[in-house]
């Protein structure tokens, strides 16, 4: 069973430690909830585990093996949403949803199959002939979330993957996160709202200690 974990991580930004002594664990079909006040770092842990941000002192492991010896497998075995929905304006929905699936290289047999799949499952089917600058903040948002359906990884990492959907979108992510928990995937996401997973286990980031400076 697959298992990804972290130990005793400092995170600090500028001159600011974000927080310190953070342990994580989540195993294949398991889902792990980032809650915690604003500045208390989800969106830095989130980076953090895609690697985007590199910590100050402890390690992050993947069936015990530490992912920055195998940088290239760790990104080939996640997707990681942030804030920004990266939506090419000149492409359209099907293009940009495409275009994200073929950058990963285990990327679908059948693209065409796939980003359709993807479509559907975010109830954008109608538009994947619209370009992306014509797009409402919660059509790109669905935008943004169809590419983990088009292509598949082991791990999501979704931070607020909520934000500007409706009620019925947020049942399409919480129906994907089930499935995708259901074939053995993982799952971590930072989140305000409430959203529904199978079984999740929850880290406060308000837990860990926080300072000024460094």
């Amino acid at each position: 069973m697959d298992r990804f974990t972290g130990s005793d991580l400092l995170c600090i930004r500028g001159e600011r430690m974000v927080f310190t002594g953070l342990d994580f664990e989540v195993a294949a079909g398991g889902a792990l909830i980032l809650v915690g006040p604003n500045g208390s770092g989800k969106s830095s842990l989130l980076r953090l585990m895609a690697r985007l941000l590199k910590p100050a002192a402890g390690a992050m492991a993947w069936n015990g093996e530490d992912v920055s010896d195998d940088p290239d497998a760790h990104n080939a075995r996640l997707h990681y949403v942030g804030h920004m929905d990266a939506v090419k304006p000149v492409l359209s929905v099907a293009e940009n949803v495409r275009f994200w699936a073929g950058l990963r290289p285990n990327g679908a047999a059948d693209p065409q199959a796939a980003t359709a799949r993807a479509l559907e499952t975010f109830g954008i089917s109608h538009l994947a002939d619209i370009p992306g600058r014509f797009l409402s903040a919660g059509q790109r948002r669905r935008v943004n979330l169809a590419r983990i359906i088009a292509s598949p990884a082991p791990l999501w990492l979704l931070d607020e993957p909520t934000t500007a959907l409706d009620k019925e979108a947020i049942a399409s992510l919480e129906g994907a996160i089930t499935r995708h928990q259901r074939g053995g995937g993982m799952v971590v996401l930072a989140t305000h709202a409430a959203i529904e997973a199978h079984a999740p286990s929850v880290l406060d980031l308000g837990d860990f200690e926080m300072a000024e400076a460094v």
